[in-house]
């Protein structure tokens, strides 16, 4: 119920309120910007479940935002409602400074952080590297069906992919109705986990019984989600008996499922990045003959962003920050199959032809799916308020009966 009821009280407490957009000082050049920010500290707000997703972090940004700009980077893991909760007592307990200055997050988050006047922007264009990000791309300028309006900076942009031990599945099933048959010849081989990724997993499944990729395009409709989730609701209930334990009890993260997948009992996990299954190779987590690809229907595509905490009082430090984060630099470290794999929220073509160079000679994927190929299968983020539902509804649905 936590969704939920966040979501009522933000309505209650902020319904009245417009969104207040705090304007940058247009005749402050970035050069003073970056005099002025150093010797800064930045607390910035970030998921901290993945290794290496950290350890570039820790070992690649930290150091070189010391370096070049003099900033000192403050990383403590938090998300989603933990989040939203702590920056809504500071701003009932009326605090002009928050603890927070910069936050990594999704599109249900930048959904809940504009109800409450969380952010701070617009402040994108101030940037110098936004003339390179692909603010062409509808997964990029569109976050949960939401405009990004300048209101946080896109860090990556990743596809839902299914992993699975091609050693024990030589040819694994790409459709739901050959998922079904899979799963009841053997049981206890497949489940998702309840966190984002699962969710992720069902809103991609909800689209499909809502009619395929456009079906769900716009704002929220209570007809369309009943008509859709009950058709959900019918196919997990037929796959719960043969999943893992019995689908009484499902993983509570992806890690978790990942080292289900890791240790054999379970054949299948899955990931929001789909270039993962390399680094968990490369990693020696998953087996060497661990496969990934995206289901026949499609799975969600969409981008994961920065933004800025409007009560923070290091709002110029932290777009310094994010200007280093979407640098080409930067975005081609993270993009390396060895660092991360997050695929790059820039516009390649618009890079010096020695930046195109590199990124053309970036490995490419190994047991990954062809990011080209899989791109036409690729489902825009429905509402958020889909996902909101959904979370609610499968608790209600399947862990509760």
């Amino acid at each position: 119920m936590k969704n939920l009821l966040l979501l009522i009280v933000l309505t209650l407490l902020f319904s009245c309120k417009t969104e207040k957009k705090e304007q940058l000082n247009e005749h402050k050049s970035w050069e003073e910007i970056e005099i002025a920010t150093n010797g800064k500290t930045v607390t910035w707000v970030m998921w901290q479940g993945d290794l290496l997703i950290n350890k570039y972090v820790n070992e690649y940004v930290v150091p070189s935002i010391k370096q070049k700009f003099n900033i000192n980077l403050k990383v403590i893991n938090g998300q989603g409602n933990e989040l939203i909760s702590a920056l809504m007592t500071e701003m009932e307990a009326k605090k002009t400074e928050s603890a927070f200055d910069m936050l990594w997050i999704n599109g249900e988050t930048f959904f809940q952080l504009r109800q409450i006047n969380g952010l701070f922007g617009p402040f994108t264009e101030k940037l110098p590297n936004n003339q390179y990000i692909n603010w062409e791309n509808p997964f990029i300028n569109t976050d949960f069906q939401q405009p990004v309006d300048g209101m946080e900076c896109p860090w990556g942009n990743v596809q839902l992919a299914i992993i699975y031990n091609a050693e024990k599945i030589p040819t694994p099933p790409t459709n739901l109705e050959n998922l079904a048959a899979w799963v009841k010849e053997n049981p206890s081989k497949f489940t998702f986990p309840n966190d984002f990724t699962g969710m992720t997993l069902l809103k991609s499944w909800l689209i499909h019984f809502a009619g395929g990729k456009d079906a769900l395009a716009g704002k929220f409709e209570e007809e369309k989600y009943q008509k859709a989730s009950k058709k959900l609701w019918d196919y997990i209930k037929i796959l719960q008996p043969y999943l893992w334990k019995n689908g009484k009890t499902f993983p509570n993260s992806t890690p978790q499922q990942h080292q289900l997948f890791a240790n054999g009992e379970i054949w299948f996990t899955m990931s929001n990045n789909d270039s993962e299954v390399d680094n968990k190779i490369a990693e020696g987590l998953f087996p060497p003959t661990s496969k990934a690809f995206v289901f026949e229907s499609g799975t969600i595509q969409n981008s994961h962003y920065l933004g800025i905490v409007n009560h923070s009082n290091n709002k110029e430090a932290a777009m310094v920050v994010i200007n280093f984060l979407a640098s080409p630099e930067a975005q081609y470290e993270k993009m390396k199959p060895s660092v991360w794999g997050d695929a790059t929220i820039l516009d390649v073509k618009k890079l010096t032809a020695a930046w195109q160079e590199k990124f053309a000679a970036i490995p490419g994927r190994k047991n990954a799916p062809n990011r080209t190929e899989i791109q036409e299968k690729a489902l825009q983020e429905p509402a958020p308020e889909y996902m909101i539902r959904l979370f609610e509804d499968f608790r209600k649905e399947i862990l509760e009966k």
